[in-house]
């Protein structure tokens, strides 16, 4: 396996993207499941399916682009907001990058690395290791690469993302994953609630980092990717619960820039474990 994924490394851009994009379109057609979920996703923010219907393509696409962003050193094409980074980084306190599962996230880390840490030090990242063996040492390696340093998604993580902010470094995270039982609100996303992490509004009201919206998208046949940076559309609230609204309506936003790239068949609403189990039992015990 580790042969193969380093020989897809290897194939041109262009040709990944077009391989993934029919297997994108084939699991579309082979998982009721994966249907359901993306129509319900985008009718709940208002899209009809013909104008995100790229969507199917680009998550095959983000597939079959990993053994090349894992392997070699890829660049974007552009970065548009380079300023609102310099800004965040005259500042002094750290910055902590935001981006959604849209287009290419994880260039986002990788181009900002490349581009700053050499001057302010690495980007600190969450990291879930794989259960295969093999994947997990690539995947240990490509999150590790210079300027980047991933710590577990456990406490001592935490702490050790806590620290890079308070040291004026970086720290890179996607809101818009749900998180365990217990480490979340439920809070709105496209106006339906979402158990959603409070750990990005934690990270920036203590250590006071500047919060800076990222979103990295794909060029059409191959030609690359161009990386945006942008403010948070309004300051962020010194209130939990109101940070952590905020938040997804950054991310929202994020996403309305470009949802033809969003992976809409992510079970964002989907319950943190322990609650969904109790709900399972409720239901069973009112049939």
């Amino acid at each position: 396996m580790l042969s193969l994924f380093r020989i897809f490394s290897a194939l041109p851009l262009g040709l990944l993207h077009a391989v993934g994009a029919a297997m994108g379109w084939l699991a579309w057609l082979l998982s009721p499941t994966y249907r359901r979920r993306f129509l319900a996703n985008t009718a709940q923010a208002g899209y009809r399916f013909g104008e995100v219907a790229a969507a199917v393509g680009h998550a095959g696409r983000m597939v079959f682009e990993s053994p090349r962003l894992w392997v070699r050193i890829t660049q974007v094409n552009t970065i548009h907001g380079a300023e609102v980074v310099e800004q965040a980084w005259a500042r002094g306190k750290g910055i902590l990058y935001l981006t959604p599962h849209l287009g290419c996230f994880e260039l986002s880390v990788q181009a900002a690395a490349q581009r700053w840490s050499g001057e302010h030090g690495p980007i600190t990242i969450l990291y879930r290791p794989a259960k295969q063996a093999w994947l997990a040492e690539l995947m240990l390696t490509a999150r590790n690469r210079a300027g980047i340093q991933a710590v577990p998604t456990n406490l001592s993580g935490v702490r050790q993302m806590i620290k890079a902010l308070r040291k004026g470094e970086a720290v890179g995270l996607l809101p818009d994953q749900v998180p365990p039982d217990g480490q979340g609100q439920w809070a709105p996303f496209f106006g339906k609630e979402a158990y959603t992490m409070t750990l990005a509004a934690r990270l920036a009201l203590q250590t006071g980092a500047t919060v800076v919206l990222a979103r990295c998208e794909r060029l059409s046949w191959g030609r690359g990717f161009e990386l945006y940076f942008e403010e948070m559309p309004v300051p962020l609230s010194d209130e939990l619960e109101a940070a952590v609204v905020q938040i997804n309506q950054a991310m929202e936003h994020t996403i309305r820039q470009c949802p033809q790239q969003y992976l809409w068949g992510y079970g964002r609403y989907k319950l943190p474990r322990k609650e969904a189990v109790a709900e399972a039992a409720a239901q069973k015990a009112d049939a």
